[in-house]
């Protein structure tokens, strides 16, 4: 009998030890998690019962150099069905809710029925978004059954389409899809606050749980560099322009040459703001810019380029002569000037004003491979501009270094042709050969403002091309291509201009098409002192294929509204001329 008390006793002083040594343990872990990990875990239990609601900030406007706005952001209303609110219902009630909103959303009550009936995403779906204001209000009158509207926003556009395949547009998340609100989406977008709440079991908000809101910030207004009125006219030009030459496309930018800031810049084919659709298959290419994604050859106008090297290094002037035989042969291919012209002795000032492809080759010989390369890529061929604005292309240039470089490549670099580069890296080179030589980074972002403070962006001098003087003897030079031609088509009455045609066969896989021609031109005025530089090019012209034809009567029309515009007055003496 003692014995078995004395193994009880034993057992039940190990029960009791192992009963404290576990309440032990608990009172650890619970000491552990709840003055430890305090934070962490009370986080957890509150991440258990709160729910977080994202609140889109109001998106910064786009404004014009002069403060105009070309995007804005306005009050509207989205139209949202819970279809759930028809279950209990009569089966004609989508059709009668149909019926009533198809006339304030300016569609048809057919095609409204389908999509109010349409639940594979859900019972509630979007059926209209950005509508009016007016009109939300309207159909919030109404009390429709099933059909809520929320309050939300749109963009809105005050100078109607312009500049539209420049801006871009924004996606039903309202954020950029492309253009700049694509680009500058961080800036323009801001931070979203939040609205934090207490939820029940199955997700639904504690009509009087606890609940706190965290203010996001409101997207910055940008300031561009374009101007709305000279933008509104190159797009009013160019779209006549097309239709007149019946053209599959073409680009029109004007550039102050001495900053790199963009006035203007239109293409097309493009989209129009008012009219844009992203339902069922959208044309895509419709919404690049054009003139900093696509490729040509530039063609004569590289003549510039190949002559402001050779003066450059001062192994040619004006004045020096050559003899124009027709044609030159070179690695076995021979080249002719564009008109099949025989000219004799010609000057350097006959090249360009000529446009002769045997000079251009000429030029080059005086030059070698080395340095002419060596100059087109201080020129910026080959490489991104770095403007900044998205799908900008580097460009297409094959020098004597690279394998598949053939002699003739020499040949036909020389006047543009098997050199590939967008419209903004020719006018942005064209405008280093006038400007004393400065090869400026083109920019289209001219102040942005926060709630951070504001930021001015200045002009960037990316190098130095060639020298200041020659540089002038270069606007000289094409001073007289336009102003030393009687008929010349960019001439403009009270000032003195300066450029250079260019025309070349459209690129295919199989080389060229004889029949397709992109005819272009750059020019700038005044000579004295230019406060612009434009480039028009213009895309397969059906009635005719020569660049001083159809694009130079561009400048010529153009010209005179933005200068007047810009308040420069006419000349009032005679243009000094560089000695040859």
């Amino acid at each position: 009998m003692g014995k078995a008390n004395g193994r009880f006793t034993w057992r039940l002083a190990v029960l009791i030890a192992f009963l404290v040594l576990a309440t032990g343990g608990l009172i650890a872990r619970l000491a552990f998690i709840q003055i430890v990990h305090h934070d962490r875990y009370s986080l957890e239990a509150q991440a258990e019962h709160l729910d977080k609601q994202l609140i889109r900030s109001s998106r910064g406007a786009i404004l014009d150099r002069n403060g105009f706005p070309l995007a804005t952001t306005i009050d509207a209303f989205d139209v949202y069905v819970d279809r759930r609110a028809w279950r209990e219902d009569t089966p004609d009630r989508p059709r009668s809710v149909a019926n009533a909103l198809a006339p304030l959303l300016g569609k048809s009550p057919e095609s409204l029925l389908a999509k109010l009936k349409d639940d594979k995403e859900g019972p509630v779906g979007l059926v209209a978004d950005g509508i009016e204001f007016e009109v939300g209000r309207d159909i919030q009158s109404r009390a429709l059954p099933g059909i809520s509207v929320v309050a939300a926003t749109r963009r809105f556009y005050p100078e109607g389409d312009i500049a539209s395949g420049l801006i871009g547009f924004l996606g039903r998340d309202h954020t950029g899809l492309a253009g700049l609100e694509a680009d500058l989406d961080d800036l323009l977008g801001g931070t979203p606050g939040a609205i934090y709440f207490e939820r029940d079991s199955i997700g639904r908000p504690i009509a009087f749980g606890e609940s706190r809101v965290e203010p996001g910030k409101p997207g910055a207004d940008v300031k561009l560099t374009i101007d709305r009125y000279i933008q509104r006219l190159v797009e009013t030009e160019l779209d006549k322009q097309l239709k007149d030459h019946e053209a599959s496309g073409g680009s029109i930018i004007v550039m102050d040459p001495k900053t790199g800031a963009i006035l203007a810049m239109a293409s097309r084919p493009s989209f129009k703001l008012s009219e844009l659709s992203l339902e069922g298959q959208p044309q895509l290419d419709l919404f690049r810019n054009r003139g900093v994604t696509d490729l040509y050859e530039p063609g004569s106008v590289m003549k510039t380029i190949t002559m402001a090297a050779a003066i450059d290094m001062a192994l040619v002037s004006p004045g020096t002569t050559y003899y124009d035989g027709g044609s030159v042969t070179k690695g076995g291919y021979t080249f002719k000037n564009w008109d099949f012209s025989v000219n004799g002795i010609q000057t350097m000032s006959d090249v360009l004003q000529k446009s002769l492809n045997t000079g251009a080759i000429w030029v080059s010989d005086r030059l070698g491979p080395t340095n002419l390369y060596t100059y087109l890529q201080r020129f910026g061929f080959g490489e991104s501009t770095h403007s900044g604005m998205g799908g900008e292309a580097t460009g297409l240039l094959r020098t004597n270094k690279d394998s598949g470089w053939y002699p003739a490549d020499l040949a036909t670099n020389s006047y543009g042709q098997g050199i590939a580069a967008t419209p903004l890296q020719v006018i942005t080179a064209i405008s280093a050969v006038i400007n004393g030589g400065k090869l400026m980074r083109p920019y289209v972002i001219q102040e942005v403002d926060s709630q951070d403070g504001r930021r001015i962006y200045e002009p960037v001098t990316v190098r130095q091309t060639i020298s200041a003087k020659a540089s002038q003897t270069m606007v000289s030079m094409l001073n007289e291509v336009v102003d030393g031609n009687p008929v010349h088509k960019a001439k403009v009455k009270g000032y003195h201009v300066g450029g250079k045609t260019g025309t070349t066969l459209v690129s295919i896989p199989t080389g060229y098409a004889l029949d397709s021609t992109i005819a272009s031109f750059v020019g700038f005025a005044p000579v004295e002192d230019p406060a612009f530089i434009m480039l028009v090019k213009i895309d397969q012209p059906q009635d005719d294929p020569l660049g001083g034809i159809v694009a130079a009567p561009v400048f010529g029309k153009l010209a005179p509204q933005i200068l007047s515009y810009l308040n420069v007055p006419p000349y009032t003496s005679p243009l000094a001329r560089t000695a040859p």
